[in-house]
């Protein structure tokens, strides 16, 4: 969402940034040089946008865009053509629909939760995110039109407002919600996200009665901006309308000087943002268009048909009666974390005995360097809540972009700060909390995640799995106890027997393997309802804590939900990441190459550091492990692991090989996956200059 924009748009300051880029220097002397190459410049500039040069320039392919989808996206995502209540048709929107993977053994009616992205973004930026929620109920998301895969048609600019969108989304929702059943669905917002889901969930939004979207029973707003452009906001977006693409474009290449340092990446991930996150910034900044930006913008503006709802305000968020999830970042320059605190205002008022269904989250400095640095963390919550009723009426580039416009373009415009207000306002990294009750009597939670939390929370390393964590509970505990991990496991488990794909089978086979290579041990899934090899039971045999090369983390492989609960892993101190992958095929290069960076982070953070513990014993070096299990902790665990020991430790592959198979007999079962090894590194090798012997 944008941030403050003033309203003068002098056409000298481009110019002047013109003159800048190509190193004139601009005194009187050089005046006339100057002036002939800045205009000689333009008029290449101008040319430029007539042929798309420019933007092909700045902006990857169709097909460079999707080598680097995730492959979660890759498997899961269709291309559908939709048209809405208003007869905008979208010829090719991108759809992901992930359904849940016990789907047969649960309920019909277990909610749909759809995620909606923001201005400039894509759906491939709730990734993270969807990596853990796909285990818990049935995903859908969209690129919205012009954004990540999907076409940028119609070209109709009143296809491109927000309640257009709004309009969008519930088509696609139709397409995939299961209308026997009565299936409802939850909203899962980011930045201009939250006003398109605002404007759907909301009882007061005049597309209410339009489109019958009464089974929305759950919001959860990232990054929410709470009311419509200000007037001088308005004027300058305005004049956007008249800024050429390609000098749109040359700013944004401008912004993007510094690399990793640059401004359009601090502005979204926050000055303290580690390298792996300002580079998954930088790839969302490359796949935004100039041109869809400049088209989204406009529609922000209010017009003579919907004056009130191009950017819904407090009468819109005041009429959200179902839960409500606020969540920000302190440091987000872009959309300012008193946003949140604004629209909890309109729903709340201060009280010294606390409602039952308010809650207030607060995340210290400590608990988010524990996500960081790889420990478990958990939110500190004023209240606990409880169960909340259900309500029956019921990267990119983004606003960064135009946020740096008013800078760059108006004459006396202040350079938003890294930290935003709130940090000014603050003083410190522990958020103000204030205690509160609903007055629209469901759920409502808010978070502000510290400094170096920004717009980009949802992707972020530090504030990830924080986040994921939050939200499963706030839809477990708030929204439907279905959908928590716990209570489907106990639901799918009959007679005390979680049924495996081959439960004998898998009983028979050793549960951990002995370290391999000193990194790793390879390990079968758990079950909840096993006696023996359960989280809980892991954790007293085999953890870090308890041995000296025990495991630190779990990196769970498999592609299916998971037959146990990782909370009981990371209540024992072991951490939890899921890396979904498919059986019976040897991963891809593109696979191996993520869990390569996967294994790299990990190992980089402090509880995976050798170090001397007298627990373990006088003088007993530890060095923690990563486990890694697909289903039985054969193929595809042996596969990765092969993989990393020659990419990285410089094992030769048969070496590997037979490590692998020592430590977990028999190793590798299926020819397929260790003649994919020697084909693939038998060139891979001889390309890095290294023999296979």
């Amino acid at each position: 969402m944008p941030g403050s924009i003033t309203d003068r748009l002098a056409g000298t300051r481009v110019l002047d940034k013109i003159r800048s880029l190509a190193h004139v220097n601009a005194t009187n002397k050089m005046w006339k040089t100057s002036t002939i190459l800045a205009t000689v410049f333009g008029l290449i500039l101008l040319r430029s946008w007539r042929t798309g040069m420019l933007s092909k320039l700045l902006q990857p392919t169709i097909k460079q865009r999707e080598a680097t989808e995730p492959s979660l996206f890759t498997k899961h995502s269709s291309f559908q053509s939709l048209t809405t209540a208003s007869n905008h048709i979208y010829p090719k929107i991108r759809i992901f629909y992930h359904p849940h993977m016990q789907a047969a053994k649960l309920p019909k009616d277990l909610p749909l939760l759809v995620f909606i992205h923001g201005l400039g973004g894509n759906a491939a930026q709730f990734a993270s995110l969807l990596t853990s929620l796909v285990n818990v109920g049935l995903c859908l998301a969209i690129d919205l039109p012009g954004c990540g895969l999907s076409d940028f048609k119609p070209d109709n600019p009143a296809a491109y407002t927000t309640a257009a969108f709004a309009e969008l989304v519930c088509a696609a929702i139709e397409e995939y919600r299961d209308r026997e059943n009565n299936q409802q669905v939850v909203l899962v917002g980011h930045s201009m996200g939250c006003s398109i889901a605002a404007l759907l969930a909301s009882s007061a939004s005049p597309l209410r009665t339009k489109l019958k979207v009464d089974y929305i029973i759950g919001l959860i707003a990232l990054c929410p901006r709470s009311g419509p452009l200000s007037a001088g906001e308005a004027r300058t977006v305005s004049k956007l309308k008249w800024l050429p693409v390609p000098i749109f474009d040359l700013i944004r290449m401008i912004d993007r000087r510094g690399g990793l340092q640059s401004g359009s990446i601090i502005r979204m991930t926050g000055e303290g943002a580690d390298d792996e996150t300002r580079k998954l910034q930088s790839k969302f900044n490359d796949q935004s268009k100039s041109a869809v930006f400049l088209r989204f913008a406009m529609g922000m503006l209010p017009s003579a048909i919907d004056p009130h709802i191009a950017l819904p305000g407090r009468e819109i968020w005041s009429g959200i009666k179902v839960p409500l999830f606020l969540v920000a970042g302190e440091s987000d320059g872009v959309t300012s974390p008193k946003e949140v605190e604004v629209i909890a205002g309109w729903l709340t008022k201060p009280a010294k005995a606390i409602d039952e269904n308010a809650e207030s989250t607060v995340l210290d400095q400590k608990s988010t360097q524990g996500v960081r640095d790889g420990d478990v963390a958990t939110a500190k919550d004023a209240t606990d809540s409880g169960s909340a009723e259900r309500s029956t009426e019921t990267v990119p580039t983004t606003a960064g972009d135009l946020q740096h416009v008013q800078y760059l373009l108006s004459s006396n415009a202040d350079q938003p700060t890294a930290n935003g207000d709130a940090a000014a306002s603050n003083g410190s990294t522990q958020p103000k909390n204030e205690q509160k009750h609903t007055k629209h009597a469901f759920a409502l939670k808010t978070t502000i995640f510290p400094a170096p939390a920004a717009h980009g929370l949802m992707y972020a390393t530090s504030t990830v799995r924080i986040l994921s964590g939050l939200i499963e509970t706030f839809l477990a505990h708030h929204i439907d106890e279905r959908l928590a991990l716990g209570w489907q496991l106990q639901h799918m488990t009959t007679s005390g027997k979680w049924d495996v794909k081959n439960l004998k089978k898998w009983q028979a086979i050793s549960r951990c393997s002995e370290p391999i290579a000193g990194v790793f041990r390879a390990m079968k899934t758990m079950r909840e309802v096993d006696d023996v090899h359960n989280p809980h039971e892991f954790v007293k045999r085999y953890s870090y804590k308890v041995l000296p090369d025990g495991v630190a983390t779990v990196v769970d492989i498999s592609h299916e939900s998971p037959v146990y609960d990782p909370k009981g892993l990371e209540e024992g101190g072991v951490e939890y990441h899921k890396f979904p992958t498919v059986s019976k095929l040897p991963p891809t290069p593109d696979e191996v190459d993520h869990f390569i960076e996967l294994i790299d982070r990990l190992r980089r953070s402090p509880r995976m550091q050798p170090s001397d513990d007298s627990q373990g014993g006088e003088g007993t070096a530890r060095r923690p492990t990563i486990g890694v299990h697909c289903h039985y902790g054969f193929n595809r665990t042996g596969f990765f692991i092969i993989c990393y020991l020659v990419e990285r430790l410089k094992y030769r592959l048969q070496d590997a090989v037979e490590e692998f198979a020592a430590k977990r007999s028999p190793g590798i079962k299926h020819d397929h996956f260790i003649n994919e090894l020697y084909v693939r590194y038998a060139v891979k090798m001889q390309r890095r200059g290294t023999i296979i012997g």
